[in-house]
């Protein structure tokens, strides 16, 4: 993840790899509610917990200001509910728009984190989160 390209690559393949195909806006929600458990259980060692949630909080908001329907109304600070009112919001969209919001968000999220722990860092965390290809099993089924 040497170059904003690269990590950005990844995170397309890796929601594209994790949503069914042909995806639909529920399975792009489910990809990236994976992708983000996935992100949290390798940087919540290094963060916390906390600074994890906060992160994901920044990054939703960020992403809010070019998909508005995404702006969470109110108090959230439990995690949990913030994910599965994502995740509801996610689903009720066309499958490209919340393919695109999903990207940005999780696009956001790691270049707020390059910001704050650098880049070489980041790379290490996150190397093991991105999908380079299908497992063998699903190739196969796929043929």
């Amino acid at each position: 993840m040497p170059t904003a390209d690269s990590y950005q690559e990844a995170i397309r393949r890796t929601l594209t790899l994790r949503s069914e195909a042909p995806p639909d806006a529920s399975a792009v929600a489910e990809a990236t509610l994976q992708t983000w458990h996935r992100m949290a259980d390798e940087l919540v060692p290094v963060i916390g917990s906390h600074g994890a949630d906060v992160l994901f909080g920044r990054s939703l908001y960020i992403t809010s200001i070019h998909f508005p329907w995404l702006a969470i109304v109110g108090e959230h600070r439990n995690s949990t509910a913030q994910l599965a009112n994502l995740k509801a919001r996610l689903a009720d969209r066309e499958t490209d728009t919340a393919a695109e919001a999903s990207y940005t968000l999780l696009v956001t999220f790691v270049e707020l984190l390059i910001s704050l722990i650098g880049e070489s860092l980041t790379e290490r965390l996150l190397a093991p989160v991105w999908v380079q290809r299908l497992p063998a099993s699903e190739q196969e089924s796929e043929t």
